[in-house]
């Protein structure tokens, strides 16, 4: 099955197939029919890495009229990350349109005044973080009285970073006329609840399969060790990788930047931290480091990975496994991407070898046990 198959217009394939985007994803086969046709009220359960964006931002783009000079989608995301992601990949689709399309992303943790300038100019979709976009509709700097469709993207995420109350106000004063689409990793009690509040009774929904969901070019292993061994044997496996780029995870944004400041000055590792008590021109310096190969491993905490796209990472290894088994395929989805090899590494302790089994059997993947 092709996009043009699944009713995408010529042009837009076109810029699709240039960047390497040939194969519809299942959630894009099993997404894009329905939003192209009828558009009304969605929930999709997918992870991260899924191809959510080109699932819900075809059907947008397609649904999107460029002469008149107003937004008419809104897009909802967790992170800065992740909302410059978006938009990024809305504009690489739109390469090839007739007629320009021009979406704008605003998030916290850059300064309000370049956004609302930004949005005096035309702007069709608008890519937000919850927090900003009041923000912006509180200062009046905004119009969304005319969007036709509200994208929630990791809907759990936006509800564990404490966003409900923002999320349900921007569900109320977007127009009563519109589509929410919704996608989400989980389904926790809060889901269900705006689903119930601000979705139809009838809203299509789609599960992509968990079996589908870790990539089968990723590579499996764990290492058990005592705890306070943990870090010879990361550091044993970092001499292992040479000039190989990758992440490590950890539970807490305390421990990951403990742990990449003793890589870099202690072990003399080229390596930095991203988490969320960084300051946003912080995050920023350490993700531009790391995407031009400054630095060749990047320590994270879950939430400040969303939205990391950087190519070539050879492996990614659990220093803390996830609290949710969820994580696991988001962080193990960093690595063996365009259809490359990849490896995810569990570094654990006797006391956690449950937990890891109950991820193998979730999952279904088989992991193998490394001798440290």
């Amino acid at each position: 099955m092709t996009f043009a198959d699944l009713g995408i217009e010529p042009l837009f394939v076109k810029a699709l197939q240039e960047n390497g985007i040939v194969k519809p994803t299942e959630i894009q086969q099993k997404a894009l029919p329905f939003l192209l046709e009828k558009g009304s009220d969605f929930i999709g359960q997918a992870q991260t890495g899924t191809g959510k964006t080109a699932a819900f931002g075809l059907p947008i783009l397609h649904l999107i009229d460029p002469d008149k000079k107003q937004i008419q989608a809104l897009i909802l995301a967790p992170t800065r990350e992740l909302g410059q992601q978006i938009a990024k990949q809305l504009f690489m689709f739109t390469k090839y349109a007739p007629k320009k399309i021009f979406a704008e992303a605003v998030y916290g943790g850059a300064p309000i005044g370049n956004q609302i300038s930004a949005l005096q100019r035309p702007t069709h979709i608008l890519v937000a973080t919850p927090g900003r976009l009041i923000d912006l509709i509180e200062r009046k700097a905004v119009d969304i009285t005319n969007v036709k469709v509200v994208v929630l993207d990791e809907a759990d995420e936006m509800l564990s970073m404490g966003f409900k109350d923002e999320l349900t106000h921007i569900l109320t004063v977007t127009p009563r006329k519109k589509s929410v689409w919704l996608f989400s990793a989980t389904m926790p009690p809060e889901i269900k609840d705006i689903i119930k509040n601000y979705l139809a009774p009838d809203a299509f929904r789609i599960d992509v399969a968990k079996k589908d969901e870790i990539n089968k070019d990723i590579e499996h292993q764990f290492v058990i060790c005592n705890s306070d061994d943990k870090h010879e044997v990361l550091l044993n496996f970092l001499k292992s990788q040479g000039a190989n780029r990758g992440v490590i995870f950890c539970k807490t944004k305390a421990g990951a930047q403990e742990l990449a400041e003793k890589l870099l000055s202690v072990d003399r590792f080229n390596a930095g931290a991203i988490h969320g008590d960084l300051l946003q021109k912080e995050r920023d310096k350490v993700m531009r480091a790391f995407k031009n190969g400054k630095l060749k491993i990047l320590v994270a905490t879950d939430l400040a990975a969303r939205g990391i796209d950087v190519e070539n990472l050879a492996y990614v290894v659990h220093f803390n496994l996830p609290e949710q088994i969820e994580y696991y395929t988001h962080r193990s989805g960093r690595t063996a991407r365009a259809g490359k090899k990849g490896l995810s590494l569990s570094i654990i302790t006797s006391n956690e070898m449950s937990a890891l089994k109950n991820i193998e059997r979730v999952l279904n993947i088989s992991m193998k046990k490394i001798i440290k």
